[in-house]
């Protein structure tokens, strides 16, 4: 399949605005004295948006329904398509678009104008530091990207009996659970280090530059000015860290004029990512900047994905609710720690790294322990499904393509070849790399 990224995409729209260039605004007006505790700021409340309606029973049951749904009707290549901004997301850049009063918060020019703004007023030495940072954490982006795939593997075997191991059962939950973990030490890379930079460009922001960002609100797009892209900042740069510093604009305006509950905040789908969920609702907008993702597509969808099952494989899926529940609760804990102390970097404070890289450790566990409960519940169901009922299911998916390869995040790559994943089923032993291994060579391509 011919596809690009559409995050790439998307951020080379404004490439071809017929905006004049606007130079990078280098004011050198002394910074005052912080007036503001930015760990205790707010940003502007929605009721609509919050994590008691993204944890809610029906919010969970509908978007565990439509990964069900992706998975068990798609295959893995689709699987492996994961919108960058899913990882490290601590910064309120989902509540922000979530809560966009113009509506613009799922189209694909959101990420692009608040990244533009951004880079239009940092100065010399401040964007030095975005671009420092893209190049050093590229690298953790596509081995995360990597590592998540062994995952995938062994979820879509546990899809059917013939491909499970000779010995085992079905997934060995404790060892995705522990997989998961080691995986997010590589998401504490790049959360630790984007915090902490971040912090020093907020240290040294000039009265100039706060008073140009006062006048853009969080939660309104139409407020950001249209200003063109800083083409210069490519000079030197691959995709992957033009992306990279794109995204750490975009999220440095959603940390500094958000707050702790835009922090905290997740959306229902932020866990459990690897059933093919998001190519399933993206693919459409992939290539299309005038594309709105519909917000009702996940809960009609997963709502009739259920309306498909008969009553046992009904129960197979209702169930994970009141399971999860202690496990989602101690996520939503640990996420809110995680946030909390990343927040100080913005007062100037040395943050506890040890504390942070625990913390996500322990985020990754509750992650992959969810995960797995899925797709132990998804296998069952898709198990005893009729002939009758994956046609149906299919005709509720209403995609027809079928991704032939896999994708690093959003850009299309060719499958690599994987390690065996038996030992995520309770074989053998398991690999001192799993989870941090090295991507082969031309993944990163």
């Amino acid at each position: 399949m011919k596809t690009r990224s559409y995050i790439f995409f998307f951020l080379s729209l404004i490439a071809f605005s017929a905006c004049k260039k606007n130079s990078s605004t280098d004011t050198s007006s002394t910074t005052p004295t912080p007036t503001v505790d930015y760990t205790i700021q707010m940003a502007p409340t929605n009721s609509n948006y919050n994590l008691e309606q993204a944890m809610s029973d029906n919010g969970q049951l509908m978007t565990i329904a439509f990964s069900g749904l992706a998975f068990i009707t798609g295959n893995e290549g689709g699987d492996t398509f994961f919108p960058p901004g899913k990882v490290a997301d601590y910064f309120g850049f989902q509540y922000m678009r979530d809560v966009d009063l113009a509506g613009y918060g799922h189209n694909t020019q959101f990420l692009t104008r608040a990244a533009n703004n951004v880079l239009k007023i940092l100065n010399t030495a401040q964007k030095t530091k975005l671009v420092a940072l893209a190049k050093q954490q590229v690298p953790l982006y596509v081995q995360y990207a990597y590592n998540r795939l062994p995952l995938m593997n062994s979820f879509r075997r546990n899809l059917n009996t013939s491909t499970i191991p000779s010995g085992a059962t079905g997934l060995s939950r404790d060892r995705i659970l522990a997989y998961s973990s080691s995986l997010y030490k590589i998401d504490a890379d790049l959360s630790y280090n984007r915090a902490v930079m971040m912090g020093e460009i907020v240290q040294s922001l000039t009265t100039d530059q706060k008073n140009y960002l006062a006048n853009m609100k969080f939660n309104d797009f139409n407020t950001w000015p249209d200003v063109s892209e800083d083409t210069s900042i490519k000079v030197g740069m691959t995709n992957n860290e033009y992306v990279a510093v794109m995204t750490y604009a975009s999220e440095f305006f959603s940390w500094y004029k958000g707050g702790i509950n835009a922090d905290i905040y997740f959306c229902p789908e932020r866990h459990g990512t690897y059933f093919g969920g998001f190519f399933l609702k993206d693919y459409p907008a992939m290539n299309n900047p005038n594309y709105f993702i519909p917000l009702d597509q996940t809960g009609e969808c997963g709502k009739a994905f259920i309306n498909a099952l008969n009553t046992d494989q009904q129960a197979l899926i209702n169930s994970i609710i009141p399971e999860q529940k202690v496990l989602l609760t101690e996520l939503a804990q640990v996420r809110e720690s995680i946030c909390k102390e990343m927040r100080k970097a913005m007062n100037g404070s040395t943050l506890d790294k040890t504390s942070i890289y625990q913390l996500i450790a322990r985020y990754g566990e509750l992650d992959g322990s969810m995960s797995a409960l899925y797709a132990i519940r998804f296998g069952a169901v898709n198990k005893t499904l009729t002939t009758a009922q994956m046609a149906t299911l299919r005709a509720i998916r209403n995609l027809d393509v079928v991704p032939n390869g896999a994708f690093r995040f959003a850009t299309a790559v060719a499958m690599p070849t994987l390690p065996n994943t038996d030992y995520l089923f309770g074989l053998g032993t398991i690999p001192t790399d799993a989870g941090n291994s090295i991507a082969p060579s031309g993944f990163e391509n």
